[in-house]
C-alpha cells in the first residue's frame, strides 16, 4: 500500500502543467541529442545546467532526466538510418538496424526500437519504485566508514568499466579528487591549491568544469573530425512492425530489459554493457546465428530494450545512496547540490515530492518518447542533414551566455574555456573524462566521511576493515581492481569495447 500511495503522490507532482512541459522539453532535447551524433547527453546536460537555476528542483531534475533517457531513444534513430550511433549505447543497434534500413525495413526497425524501449522503460520505472524504499532504509544504516568504502568501490567500478587504459582511468579519478580539494578547508580555514587566485577560494565551480570538459571539448573534437553522414535514401516503410516481427521481438525485449536493468545499477557506467550483453545473448540463443549482422530484428529489439532499461535503473544508486554510477548521474548530483539538495537516502524522507515526482515523470516521459520518435521521424531525418559548422557556433554562444549568467562573472567563462582546452587535450591523449567527473563530484563527500570515520575511531584506519559492511565493500573494490589489472583479462576487456 505504501508503494501505491507514494506513486499517487509522485503522479500528483508530475501531472502539473509545468512539470509535464519540462518533461516534454527534456525528452525533446534528449531525442535531438541522440539523433545528432557528436553531442551526447553528458555534454548537453552540462551545457543546460545554467538554465535549470531558475526552476524549482523537482522540475529541473525531471527535465534533466528526460534529456538522459530521451537520448537513449534518439540514438537508435541515427544508428538505424545513418549507421552512426548517436549514443555509445546505440553502437550495437547499427549492426542489424542499418541493414534492415537498407532492405527497406527501416520503419519496422524504428518501431521495434521505440516499442521495446517503451516497455523496458516502464518495467525499469516499476523496479525503481519497488527498490527505492528498501534500499533507502538499508542506506540509512550506513555509517561514515560504510559510505566512504561504498564511494571507493564506485570509483573503482568507474575505472574498471571505463574505455581504454585502466591506469589512465585511475589517474583521471585521482585528478578529479584533487580538483575537489581546491579551495578553503572548512575544518582549518586554510586555502588549499588555489595558486593565489581569489576566485578559487570557494573551490572549483561545478558548472564551468562540467561544461568545459564535456560540452566545449566535445564540440571542438567533433569540429576537428566531421563525420560523413550517409542517410538512407530509400523509403522508411511502415513504422508498425508486422505481427511475425512482433512475435520475434518479444522474447529479446524481455531478456534485454532484465539484463539492461541489472547492469544499469552497476557503478561506472554499467548501462553501456547492457546492449552488448543482450546482443551476445540473442546471438547465442538464435537457431541461425548467421542472420545477425544481416538485418535480424532480434539484434535491434534486445539491445534497445537493454539500453533504455539501463538508463532508467542508473537512477537507483543516485536516488537511494547518493552515489552516481556514471558521468550523467554525476551531473545530476551536481544539479541537486546546486539546488540545495543533498543526494542520498535522506532525499526520500526530506524531499518525497522530488523523489516520487521524478519516478512518476519517467512513465510520462516514456509515453512522450514513443510519440516524439515515431510520427516525427521525417523531421529527424532532415535534421541529420544539417552540417556541424552551422550548429556548433550557435551552441557555444548560448552556453557562454548561460555560464556567465550563473554568477554574472566573466571569470566563469574563462574557467570554462580553460577546462575546455584541458578536456580536449585529455581526449587527444586517450584519457576518458568521465572518471574524473565522478571523482570530483564524490571528492568532497569522501573527504567528509573519511574525517568523520577517523574522528569516531580516534584516528584508526582499521575502522574501515573492522566494520563488516565497510570491509566487504573495500574487498570487492580491491578484487575488481586486481582482476581488471590482470593482463589477460585486460586484453579481453579492451577487445569487447573495440568491437
Amino acid at each position: 500500500m505504501d508503494l501505491i500511495s507514494n506513486l499517487s503522490l509522485g503522479f500528483g507532482v508530475a501531472f502539473t502543467v509545468q512539470n509535464i512541459f519540462l518533461c516534454f522539453i527534456g525528452c525533446m532535447i534528449g531525442t535531438l541529442v541522440g539523433v545528432l551524433p557528436g553531442v551526447g547527453p553528458v555534454a548537453t546536460i552540462a551545457m543546460l545546467l545554467p538554465i535549470t537555476f531558475g526552476l524549482d528542483p523537482t522540475g529541473a531534475l525531471i527535465m534533466l532526466a528526460g534529456i538522459y533517457y530521451g537520448a537513449q531513444y534518439g540514438g537508435s534513430t541515427t544508428a538505424i538510418l545513418v549507421n552512426i550511433p548517436g549514443e555509445a549505447t546505440a553502437v550495437v543497434t547499427t549492426l542489424d538496424g542499418h541493414q534492415m534500413a537498407k532492405q527497406g525495413r527501416a520503419g519496422a526497425a524504428l518501431g521495434v526500437a521505440a516499442l521495446g524501449s517503451f516497455f523496458a522503460g516502464c518495467v525499469a520505472t516499476i523496479f525503481i519504485a519497488a527498490m527505492g524504499a528498501p534500499l533507502t532504509k538499508l542506506a540509512q544504516l550506513f555509517g561514515p566508514a560504510e559510505y566512504f568504502s561504498l564511494m571507493v568501490m564506485g570509483l573503482v567500478f568507474s575505472t574498471v568499466l571505463a574505455r581504454g587504459s585502466i591506469f589512465k582511468a585511475l589517474l583521471m579519478v585521482f585528478l578529479g579528487l584533487l580538483l575537489a580539494t581546491v579551495g578553503t578547508d572548512l575544518e582549518t580555514g586554510q586555502e588549499r591549491m588555489t595558486l593565489g587566485i581569489q576566485q578559487l577560494s570557494d573551490g572549483v565551480d561545478f558548472a564551468p568544469l562540467a561544461m568545459g570538459i564535456f560540452g566545449f571539448a566535445e564540440i571542438i573534437r567533433n569540429l576537428e573530425n566531421p563525420e560523413a553522414r550517409d542517410v538512407v535514401r530509400g523509403k522508411i516503410g511502415k513504422l508498425m512492425p508486422s505481427w511475425a516481427e512482433i512475435k520475434q521481438s518479444v522474447p529479446p525485449v524481455l531478456r534485454g530489459t532484465f539484463i539492461g536493468g541489472l547492469l544499469g545499477i552497476l557503478p561506472g557506467n554499467g548501462a553501456v554493457l547492457g546492449p552488448f550483453a543482450s546482443y551476445t545473448m540473442e546471438k547465442k540463443l538464435a537457431k541461425d546465428p548467421s542472420r545477425f549482422g544481416k538485418g535480424a530484428i532480434e539484434g535491434v529489439a534486445g539491445p534497445e530494450a537493454a539500453n533504455n532499461a539501463g538508463a532508467q535503473t542508473a537512477f537507483i544508486p543516485l536516488l537511494t545512496l547518493g552515489i552516481p554510477p556514471n558521468a550523467v548521474m554525476a551531473l545530476m548530483v551536481g544539479a541537486m547540490t546546486i539546488h540545495g539538495i543533498i543526494p542520498g537516502p535522506q532525499v526520500m524522507t526530506k524531499n518525497p515530492d522530488l523523489f516520487w515526482g521524478m519516478i512518476a515523470s519517467m512513465w510520462i516521459g516514456n509515453a512522450m518518447l514513443v510519440i516524439i520518435n515515431l510520427p516525427l521521424v521525417g523531421m529527424w531525418v532532415k535534421l541529420l542533414k544539417v552540417p556541424y559548422r552551422l550548429m556548433f557556433p550557435a551552441i557555444m554562444i548560448f552556453c557562454c551566455i548561460g555560464i556567465y549568467s550563473i554568477n554574472n562573472s566573466v571569470q566563469d567563462v574563462y574557467f570554462t574555456a580553460f577546462f575546455a582546452l584541458l578536456g580536449y587535450i585529455l581526449i587527444k591523449l586517450g584519457f576518458e573524462p568521465a572518471p574524473m567527473l565522478l571523482g570530483f563530484v564524490l571528492g568532497k563527500l569522501m573527504e567528509e566521511k573519511l574525517r568523520q570515520s577517523l574522528i569516531l575511531s580516534r584516528g584508526s584506519f582499521m575502522t574501515f576493515v573492522e566494520r563488516p559492511v565497510s570491509g566487504v565493500l573495500l574487498a570487492v573494490a580491491v578484487i575488481m581492481l586486481v582482476i581488471a589489472l590482470l593482463p589477460s583479462i585486460n586484453k579481453k576487456r579492451d577487445a569487447v569495447f573495440q568491437e
